[in-house]
Protein backbone atom coordinates (compact mmCIF):
# COMPACT_ATOMS: atom_id res chain seq x y z
CA UNK A 1 0.00 0.00 0.00
CA UNK A 2 1.00 3.35 -0.03
CA UNK A 3 3.67 4.22 2.80
CA UNK A 4 4.97 7.82 4.09
CA UNK A 5 8.69 8.11 5.94
CA UNK A 6 9.20 8.22 9.69
CA UNK A 7 9.00 11.53 10.56
CA UNK A 8 7.18 12.92 7.31
CA UNK A 9 3.98 14.67 8.25
CA UNK A 10 0.33 14.28 6.77
CA UNK A 11 -1.77 11.97 4.58
CA UNK A 12 -1.66 8.18 3.56
CA UNK A 13 -3.71 5.46 2.12
CA UNK A 14 -4.91 3.01 4.07
CA UNK A 15 -7.18 -0.05 2.96
CA UNK A 16 -9.98 -1.52 5.13
CA UNK A 17 -10.54 -4.49 2.84
CA UNK A 18 -9.19 -6.75 0.26
CA UNK A 19 -10.55 -5.70 -2.03
CA UNK A 20 -10.26 -2.09 -1.73
CA UNK A 21 -6.10 -2.82 -0.76
CA UNK A 22 -5.76 -4.64 -4.33
CA UNK A 23 -7.82 -1.92 -5.99
CA UNK A 24 -5.21 0.96 -4.56
CA UNK A 25 -1.59 -1.34 -5.05
CA UNK A 26 -3.21 -1.27 -8.85
CA UNK A 27 -3.72 2.12 -8.91
CA UNK A 28 -0.43 3.05 -7.57
CA UNK A 29 1.56 0.44 -9.50
CA UNK A 30 -0.15 2.35 -12.80
CA UNK A 31 0.81 6.27 -11.37
CA UNK A 32 -3.01 6.75 -11.31
CA UNK A 33 -2.81 8.23 -7.81
CA UNK A 34 -1.37 11.49 -7.58
CA UNK A 35 0.76 12.46 -4.08
CA UNK A 36 1.89 15.92 -3.80
CA UNK A 37 4.19 17.05 -0.64
CA UNK A 38 5.42 20.19 0.68
CA UNK A 39 8.72 20.75 1.63
CA UNK A 40 11.38 22.91 3.15
CA UNK A 41 14.61 22.36 1.80
CA UNK A 42 18.28 23.54 3.00
CA UNK A 43 19.45 26.05 -0.23
CA UNK A 44 18.08 28.40 -2.69
CA UNK A 45 16.71 26.50 -5.40
CA UNK A 46 17.30 29.20 -9.01
CA UNK A 47 14.95 26.72 -11.25
CA UNK A 48 11.14 27.64 -10.59
CA UNK A 49 10.55 24.05 -11.85
CA UNK A 50 12.88 21.00 -11.97
CA UNK A 51 12.57 17.11 -12.99
CA UNK A 52 15.02 14.83 -10.78
CA UNK A 53 15.08 11.59 -12.77
CA UNK A 54 17.59 9.35 -10.91
CA UNK A 55 17.31 5.96 -9.95
CA UNK A 56 17.35 5.11 -6.35
CA UNK A 57 19.12 1.88 -4.64
CA UNK A 58 19.77 1.25 -1.01
CA UNK A 59 23.37 2.52 -0.44
CA UNK A 60 26.27 0.55 -0.77
CA UNK A 61 28.06 2.74 1.92
CA UNK A 62 25.24 2.31 4.46
CA UNK A 63 22.40 -0.24 4.59
CA UNK A 64 19.96 2.44 6.32
CA UNK A 65 20.04 4.76 3.68
CA UNK A 66 18.60 5.21 0.18
CA UNK A 67 21.08 6.14 -2.65
CA UNK A 68 20.98 7.14 -6.31
CA UNK A 69 22.18 4.67 -8.26
CA UNK A 70 22.62 3.42 -11.55
CA UNK A 71 21.60 -0.08 -10.15
CA UNK A 72 18.92 1.51 -8.93
CA UNK A 73 15.07 1.38 -9.89
CA UNK A 74 13.21 4.45 -12.02
CA UNK A 75 12.29 7.10 -9.76
CA UNK A 76 11.13 10.84 -10.92
CA UNK A 77 10.54 13.76 -8.42
CA UNK A 78 8.74 16.88 -9.93
CA UNK A 79 9.84 19.95 -7.99
CA UNK A 80 7.94 23.15 -8.45
CA UNK A 81 9.22 26.14 -5.83
CA UNK A 82 6.78 27.73 -3.82
CA UNK A 83 8.67 30.67 -2.16
CA UNK A 84 12.29 31.14 -1.75
CA UNK A 85 13.39 32.77 1.49
CA UNK A 86 17.39 33.29 3.10
CA UNK A 87 19.34 30.10 2.43
CA UNK A 88 16.01 27.79 2.40
CA UNK A 89 13.13 27.20 -0.40
CA UNK A 90 10.05 25.85 0.54
CA UNK A 91 8.85 23.45 -2.33
CA UNK A 92 5.93 21.16 -3.81
CA UNK A 93 6.87 17.75 -4.80
CA UNK A 94 5.06 15.68 -6.97
CA UNK A 95 6.69 12.34 -6.95
CA UNK A 96 5.78 9.74 -10.21
CA UNK A 97 7.39 6.84 -8.20
CA UNK A 98 7.15 6.08 -5.02
CA UNK A 99 10.78 4.47 -3.87
CA UNK A 100 11.82 4.29 -0.50
CA UNK A 101 13.13 8.45 0.63
CA UNK A 102 12.69 9.39 -2.89
CA UNK A 103 11.83 13.19 -1.90
CA UNK A 104 14.65 12.72 0.45
CA UNK A 105 17.28 11.43 -1.69
CA UNK A 106 16.95 13.04 -4.73
CA UNK A 107 16.65 16.67 -2.98
CA UNK A 108 19.71 16.18 -1.10
CA UNK A 109 21.45 14.69 -4.01
CA UNK A 110 20.37 17.39 -5.97
CA UNK A 111 22.07 19.61 -3.19
CA UNK A 112 19.06 20.88 -1.21
CA UNK A 113 18.23 18.57 1.50
CA UNK A 114 15.50 18.37 3.89
CA UNK A 115 15.59 20.49 7.03
CA UNK A 116 15.59 18.45 9.76
CA UNK A 117 16.39 15.27 7.69
CA UNK A 118 18.84 13.72 10.15
CA UNK A 119 19.60 10.80 7.86
CA UNK A 120 20.58 12.60 4.25
CA UNK A 121 21.44 16.18 5.19
CA UNK A 122 24.68 15.34 7.75
CA UNK A 123 22.43 16.23 11.03
CA UNK A 124 22.10 20.01 10.29
CA UNK A 125 18.51 21.06 12.22
CA UNK A 126 19.04 24.48 12.71
CA UNK A 127 15.22 24.86 13.77
CA UNK A 128 15.36 21.64 16.31
CA UNK A 129 12.31 20.24 14.28
CA UNK A 130 11.98 16.56 14.89
CA UNK A 131 11.90 14.67 12.11
CA UNK A 132 12.32 16.16 8.34
CA UNK A 133 10.15 19.06 6.78
CA UNK A 134 8.35 17.20 4.43
CA UNK A 135 4.19 16.84 4.85
CA UNK A 136 2.22 14.71 2.46
CA UNK A 137 -0.22 17.43 1.79
CA UNK A 138 -2.88 15.91 -0.78
CA UNK A 139 -3.40 12.67 -2.21
CA UNK A 140 -5.48 12.31 -5.34
CA UNK A 141 -7.21 8.95 -6.62
CA UNK A 142 -10.20 7.31 -7.43
CA UNK A 143 -12.01 5.72 -4.47
CA UNK A 144 -11.71 1.67 -4.77
CA UNK A 145 -15.32 0.83 -4.24
CA UNK A 146 -17.10 3.52 -5.79
CA UNK A 147 -15.16 4.87 -8.09
CA UNK A 148 -15.39 8.58 -7.41
CA UNK A 149 -12.56 11.03 -7.89
CA UNK A 150 -11.33 11.72 -4.50
CA UNK A 151 -8.96 14.40 -3.48
CA UNK A 152 -8.07 14.89 -0.09
CA UNK A 153 -5.69 17.44 1.99
CA UNK A 154 -4.11 17.87 4.54
CA UNK A 155 -2.88 21.03 6.47
CA UNK A 156 0.55 21.66 7.30
CA UNK A 157 1.23 21.27 10.73
CA UNK A 158 2.14 23.66 13.51
CA UNK A 159 5.82 23.38 13.72
CA UNK A 160 6.18 23.65 10.06
CA UNK A 161 3.82 27.11 10.05
CA UNK A 162 6.35 27.90 12.93
CA UNK A 163 9.48 27.28 11.31
CA UNK A 164 7.95 29.36 7.77
CA UNK A 165 6.94 32.14 10.04
CA UNK A 166 10.54 32.32 11.57
CA UNK A 167 11.66 32.72 7.72
CA UNK A 168 9.10 35.45 6.85
CA UNK A 169 10.99 37.55 9.72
Amino acid sequence: MHRIDKDTSGLLIVAKNDNAHINMSEQIKNHEVKKTYIALARGVIKENNATVDMPIARSTKDRVKMAVSKSGKNAVTHIKVLKRYDGYTLVEVNIETGRTHQIRVHLAEIGYPLVGDSVYSNGRNPFGVEGQMLHSMRLEFKHPITGKEMKLEAKIPEYFEKVLEELER
